[in-house]
């Protein structure tokens, strides 16, 4: 039989159960001015634990829960994304006289780094032997990075902050997304502060961008302070803000906005290496866009393709290392299945009618993209619990569980509740989300006897206390709704 707190308790009540070396007034001090809530119900819908249920909060990466859910929902877990690789004008004599296109087809993991993805090399062997069995050995034109699978405006949210844009995790999508979207650098502090720092670009390596780095070296123990700023708008980039004199070299990962254009001079060089000529090089469907027409998607002759690893298996990458650019495809890519078009406004219409399949109500919170980067996302734990009990009845539901990690896994959740008994840690699934004065873990918990699990949801908003010190008190609630199952 389960055992139940069966009755509503405030945030701060709930965590003097636990045991703690520090004061219960502490927790009171530490969480005043933070926005809370709380809601743990078990399989048949009876509350365990609650406060302020229904208050709508910043979700952070829990988002990532819902974006993951809706796609293994609706697409299955064997889902896999298709690169294709076609052509304009005519072949004749081992000649393509036209231009050879990689059209995306909203692959996330194309030439990423990540285990589950095909090593670039492999790929890039791949489309060379569709180019020999079609029986092209030169190309008289360009090697066209085509992204208008998704017909988007704009790689990243409009609501995103500018300072989150340039960095890795703000990277924005690609119907091409190549390297996950992300440009390398190494820095290193000068001698002493006020110094240059020194900033090498890294891989992948991108000769058409003008670098500007107004950056200096800062005093001991200030830290990383670095900031990059890039747009799609044009291949410029500016690194700028401090690197303490006392830190090591390090390589800093930013944003590249034109992946397309990158995944075609990369193949267009490793071409060149192996004996293809490409006269004219590579272009893009944008900002590098060639002179010529381009020609449309539906009128490219198609000589071949190469699959993108499992849904499932990018559905577990996601939600284990909270990989945005993973995510937005995936809430995009929704967006073109359900609506047609992979825009901003049709993407959140599928989710949308997605839940409403699920039998939520759309109208109750705010979806403004898919991995949670934004501050305009508003979830409440009461619609995230009813999410995670809807995805119960999914035909996904038991893929879906399994994509989510406990704490201790490899990942965001490394670190959670690194002292807990793993008799208790292991029967807990659940995603993080975290941002400045953000934290939110949502899951299940199955229960020690075994059966159907119980639900939760931990938000905190606008705290001002160091993730360290939040992640603590949070381990504690999680660890004493494990200890009643």
């Amino acid at each position: 039989m389960f055992s139940f707190f069966r009755y509503f308790f405030s945030f701060i009540a709930l965590i003097f159960l636990f045991p703690y070396h520090t004061p219960a007034q502490d927790f009171d001090a530490d969480l005043k001015d933070a926005v809370c809530g709380l809601l743990a119900l078990t399989a048949d819908g009876d509350t365990i634990a609650a406060f302020h249920p229904d208050r709508l909060l910043v979700p952070a990466s829990n988002m990532k829960l819902v974006t993951t859910g809706l796609a293994l929902h609706r697409l299955g877990a064997d889902h896999t994304f298709r690169t294709r690789l076609g052509y304009s004008g005519s072949i004749s004599g081992g000649v393509l006289h036209g231009d050879l296109y990689i059209m995306g087809g909203g692959d996330p993991t194309l030439a990423s780094d990540d285990s589950i993805a095909t090593d670039l090399s492999s790929v890039f062997r791949q489309w060379a032997g569709i180019l020999a069995s079609a029986g092209i050995s030169r190309i008289d034109g360009h090697i066209i990075g085509d992204d208008r699978y998704f017909d988007i405006r704009m790689p990243e949210d409009r609501t995103w902050q500018w300072d989150d844009c340039g960095t890795y995790y703000g990277a924005g999508i690609s119907a091409l997304t190549f390297y996950e979207n992300i440009q390398s650098f190494t820095v290193s502090p000068g001698p002493r502060p006020g110094d240059p720092v020194t900033v090498n670009p890294g891989y992948p390596v991108c000769p058409w961008m003008s670098y500007t780095y107004d950056c200096t070296t800062g005093e001991a123990g200030t830290g990383d302070r670095l900031y990059y700023y890039t747009s799609d708008l044009a291949p410029t980039g500016e690194m700028r803000g401090t690197f303490a004199v006392d830190r090591a070299a390090k390589t800093l990962e930013c944003s590249n906005k034109f992946p397309a254009y990158t995944c075609a001079a990369c193949f267009a060089g490793w071409l060149e290496d192996n004996g293809t000529e490409c006269s004219k090089g590579p272009a893009d469907t944008g900002f590098f866009s060639p002179s010529d027409p381009l020609e449309s998607q539906d009128n490219v002759v198609i000589l071949g393709e190469t699959l993108s690893p499992s849904l499932k298996r990018i559905v577990f990458e996601t939600n284990h290392e909270s990989n945005n650019v993973y995510a937005e495809t995936l809430f995009h890519a929704l967006g073109k299945n359900v609506c047609g078009s992979a825009d901003y406004a049709a993407s959140s219409q599928a989710a949308r009618i997605l839940l409403s399949d699920l039998g939520l109500d759309p109208d109750a919170v705010r979806l403004q993209d898919g991995s949670g980067l934004s501050r305009h996302n508003l979830l409440s734990p009461s619609f995230l619990c009813g999410f995670l009990r809807a995805m119960l009845s999914s035909p996904a539901a038991q893929d879906y569980i399994s994509t989510l990690p406990s704490p201790g896994s490899n990942g965001t959740l490394h670190g959670t509740m690194p002292s807990c008994d793993p008799s208790i840690t292991s029967r807990i699934r659940l995603k993080s989300g975290s941002m400045t004065g953000v934290k939110c873990f949502s899951g299940y918990i199955f229960p020690e006897d075994g059966g159907a699990p119980a639900v939760f949801s931990v938000m905190v908003n606008n705290s001002l206390l160091s993730q360290y010190r939040l992640q603590k008190i949070i381990d504690r609630i999680l660890f004493r709704l494990a200890a009643q199952l």
